[in-house]
């Protein structure tokens, strides 16, 4: 009984810090995970040894609570992360109407919806087959993410065409968004490689080597586009209800379950990637299935691929939630999976039944103060949050970022191509020329 009361405990305390936190644009979970992980390895090391039952469901309430209301930020506030990026048109769309509440509720069902998916669906499922499919696919990863780069790349068909003479100016109007895209992909893939190879981020904070970079790629531009934008949201709306029904839900669910599944499964591939390839796959044009989708797809992506290191024999390690976790403790037995299934449904309750109050409060806040007050806001608490866990260095590197995460908003390409960054270096390193490629760039 005492076991059962501190999981439960543990759920809620980790559920509930990490809603609150996600209301903060930039701010992601890996970060705060990251310090918290910190302060564990503090306390073993003074012979404080806190048990897995208080710290593993602590960490999954964290990834639960911020995969559900970070879309707060994605749809109110314009900063969201990676995997929400596919949520920000359709939801900005939503505020722009005055009906940003509806947006962020609507995706918040998805993400709920992720929950009963994750644990009614894929948990019983998971021990019996992922073991197979892992077996199977393991010899083929590195064929499968260029593959997956491939497509990426040529989805980001020429726009425009339209002006100027016919000849060599239609010609450039019409491939410079692709151009963009390209050189966001190989700028930030070089980036990849240097950090990969020669980072200069400290040793003893390099478990947050990536975070400065993709602080910059993702977060800044957004906060700096809002800073110097014209537009003044509108009075939101808070409605009583939502216009959904179990068909949108049941459709929302195949294809933003197929997305964040695919992200969660394979290595480096992000939220942002599988609902791009689910999206297209399902063909999904309804707008509310749209949206609802990018909340499920987030939630199994991220809890997901936390979810992957408990499967009993799996042995695989997805995210870097499960990677911190791994230097905890390492789970063997399906009382870790079964208590990780249960800890994922209380924290997608508590976490959900928070997603209104706070949405509100949002709503209150921006309406309160200017748009672009709160996104200058928002860049401070970015800065001092690179600053603390990454100093001097890591501010350059954020705004090295910066300047390729800019390049798709200003020219109008993909900002899933910043994530060149992990897929170019790994996909070479996993076909096994990545060390050839970093001698000829003299990192080694």
């Amino acid at each position: 009984m005492m076991t059962a009361l501190l999981v439960l405990v543990s759920t809620v305390v980790g559920t509930v810090l990490s809603s609150v936190l996600a209301c903060l644009p930039g701010l992601h979970v890996y970060n705060v995970m990251g310090a918290m992980a910190m302060v564990f390895f503090a306390l073993a090391e003074r012979g404080i040894s806190l048990p897995p039952e208080m710290v593993l469901p602590f960490m999954a309430g964290m990834i639960v609570g911020w995969s559900m209301l970070n879309t707060i930020p994605s749809v109110l506030l314009g900063a969201p992360d990676e995997s929400a990026m596919f949520t920000v048109l359709p939801g900005q769309k939503y505020l722009m109407l005055g009906r940003g509440y509806e947006g962020a509720m609507i995706t918040a069902v998805g993400g709920l919806a992720g929950v009963y998916f994750l644990v009614l669906v894929v948990g019983p499922l998971a021990p019996r087959f992922l073991p197979v499919a892992q077996s199977v696919l393991r010899d083929h990863m590195h064929w499968i993410l260029w593959v997956i780069i491939t497509y990426i790349l040529m989805s980001e068909w020429p726009k425009g065409g339209n002006r100027g003479p016919a000849g060599w100016a239609k010609f450039f109007d019409a491939w410079k968004t692709l151009g963009a895209g390209l050189l966001t992909f190989f700028l930030a893939g070089l980036m990849g490689f240097i950090l990969l190879y020669r980072s200069p981020i400290s040793t003893g904070v390099a478990f947050q080597n990536i975070m400065p970079a993709f602080v910059g790629l993702f977060a800044v531009p957004w906060c700096l586009l809002n800073m110097i934008s014209g537009t003044e949201v509108p009075k939101q709306t808070v409605s009583d209800s939502l216009d959904i029904d179990g068909d949108i839900i049941l459709r929302s669910v195949g294809a933003g379950g197929l997305g964040g599944g695919i992200a969660a499964y394979f290595p480096v591939v992000t939220g942002g990637i599988g609902g791009l390839l689910a999206g297209h796959a399902t063909a999904q044009r309804d707008e509310r299935i749209f949206v609802m989708s990018q909340g499920v797809s987030k939630l199994v992506y991220y809890v997901g691929a936390f979810m992957l290191l408990f499967v009993p024999g799996l042995g695989i390690t997805r995210g870097g939630g499960a990677w911190m976790i791994k230097g905890l403790y390492t789970p063997r037995t399906y009382g870790d999976y079964y208590m990780i299934l249960a800890s994922i449904a209380i924290a997608g309750a508590v976490s959900f039944l928070m997603m209104s109050p706070l949405s509100k409060l949002t709503i209150r806040l921006i309406e309160r103060y200017n748009y672009r007050h709160v996104s200058t806001a928002a860049l401070i608490v970015i800065l001092a949050m690179v600053y603390v866990v990454t100093g001097w260095i890591g501010l350059f590197i954020m705004a090295v970022g910066s300047g390729i995460g800019l390049i798709p908003v200003l020219f109008g390409s993909r900002r899933l191509n910043c994530l060149g960054i992990l897929l170019l270096p790994i996909a070479c390193n996993m076909s096994g020329f990545g060390h050839r490629i970093a001698e000829w760039l003299h990192l080694i």
